[in-house]
């Protein structure tokens, strides 16, 4: 129980403790104790804390991931928005198929606009997004496949999450739900209509992993609605809703999940994530960076001329 004379030290541990077992990464307590900065948070899965407890750390995997990206690629390699989207061509031989590839790692942040939030910073966004979907999606044109790797996506804006989508389909599908806890409202349908830029409807194959969240976990979840969609991989996060920040009288910062994001049918994905339809470890635990390359060409051997 709390009570009035409590320290920093003793209210932390009793407000930590009403978090135990929300395994949500959107729910979390941060905050000072005794000079010591203090983070209560689940849900991270197994790669990510591997990787920022390896040599290099978090950013020297994705660098190197990356990096591998672009020499596969090669002369294809298009590395743009803010260095938020990467695609190109997988080479498959002369008599192999044409595999389109695009890793998008972030929903958003793709303009040099700092007025988070303004009408000018969507309209910039949603430009700069459609500028380098279009570029990609007509040299996609009547490809075999494309690869499309949320496998490192860490979430962002809804908007982009339902505009990736939008450019795999011909007809109007319901994406997701949203329903505010307490609300007494019916879950809120979020539509998505095909793109008016260039579209790919042939084979797509949807790459997540445990990195996979937020805004990377929606988009996957309205992927799932396409019949011409398989995902391939490992479990997302499960972390769909978005957080309610709280700052707390003494500085601390609480974040709660306050919404329930749905599948049309009803299903909810929270905290279990959404499991592929083929499992793939895209980042295995002896071979993070090389793994992942190696997961990206059996994709490409998988599709049918």
């Amino acid at each position: 129980p709390l009570r009035p004379d409590m320290d920093d030290a003793e209210l932390w541990e009793a407000l930590a403790s009403y978090m135990d077992g929300l395994s949500d990464s959107h729910t979390k307590l941060i905050g000072m104790v005794d000079g010591e900065r203090r983070r209560v948070q689940d849900g991270q899965g197994t790669t990510l804390p591997r990787m920022r407890a390896a040599e290099g750390g978090e950013s020297g995997w994705l660098v190197s991931l990356i990096d591998q990206a672009k020499a596969e690629l090669g002369e294809s390699a298009h590395h743009e928005a803010n260095d938020r989207i990467l695609w190109g061509v997988v080479d498959a031989g002369d008599d192999g198929p044409r595999v389109g590839y695009i890793q998008v790692f972030v929903m958003g942040g793709f303009s040099d606009r700092e007025d988070f939030g303004s009408p000018e910073w969507a309209a910039a966004e949603m430009a700069e997004f459609d500028r380098v979907m279009d570029e990609a999606f007509t040299a996609f044109d009547g490809f075999d496949a494309v690869i499309l790797d949320l496998s490192n996506n860490r979430g962002g804006w809804d908007q982009i999450a339902k505009a990736l989508p939008a450019r795999f389909t011909d007809t109007t599908i319901t994406g997701f739900t949203t329903a505010s806890r307490g609300s007494n409202l019916a879950p809120f349908p979020h539509v998505i209509e095909p793109a008016a830029g260039a579209r790919f409807t042939g084979p797509v194959y949807l790459m997540t992993s445990d990195v996979t969240v937020s805004g990377g976990e929606l988009a996957t979840l309205a992927l799932r609605q396409l019949p011409n969609v398989t995902q391939v991989g490992t479990t997302t996060r499960g972390a769909f809703s978005t957080p309610l920040a709280k700052p707390l009288p003494n500085g601390w910062l609480l974040e709660l999940s306050n919404e329930t994001f749905a599948a049309p049918d009803g299903t909810v994905f929270e905290e279990t994530g959404l499991a592929p339809h083929l499992e793939m470890d895209i980042y295995p635990a002896d071979a993070p960076v090389t793994g992942h390359w190696q997961a990206v060409r059996a994709l490409a051997e998988m599709v049918e001329r």
